[in-house]
C-alpha cells in the first residue's frame, strides 16, 4: 500500500461480485443402480478491484505484486 499511497493513486474495491456455481451430476454404477448418483459443486467467486490514476509508466507495479496462478487479472484503459 505504500507504493499506493506515494503515488497517488486511488484504489476502489473489493467488491465481491455474484458467485457462479455449477452443478456436475454422475451415475455412481453405470450398470443397474442408475439411482445412485453423486453431485459435485463449482463456486466461481469474483472480486473487482479498480485501480484509479494510473500512468502508463505506472502498470509496472502491477507486474511485481504477486498473483497467484488461480487468478485472472485483466487490465482495461478507459479514457
Amino acid at each position: 500500500m505504500n507504493y499506493i499511497s506515494k503515488n497517488n493513486i486511488k484504489v476502489n474495491g473489493p467488491i465481491h461480485l455474484p458467485t457462479k456455481k455449477k452443478i456436475y451430476t454422475i451415475l455412481r454404477s453405470p450398470h443397474v443402480h442408475k439411482k445412485s448418483r453423486e453431485q459435485f459443486k463449482l463456486y466461481t467467486n469474483n472480486i473487482l478491484l479498480v485501480v484509479y490514476n494510473v500512468n502508463n509508466v505506472k502498470y509496472n507495479f502491477l507486474k511485481k505484486i504477486y498473483i497467484p496462478s488461480c487468478v485472472k487479472l485483466e487490465i482495461t484503459k478507459i479514457c
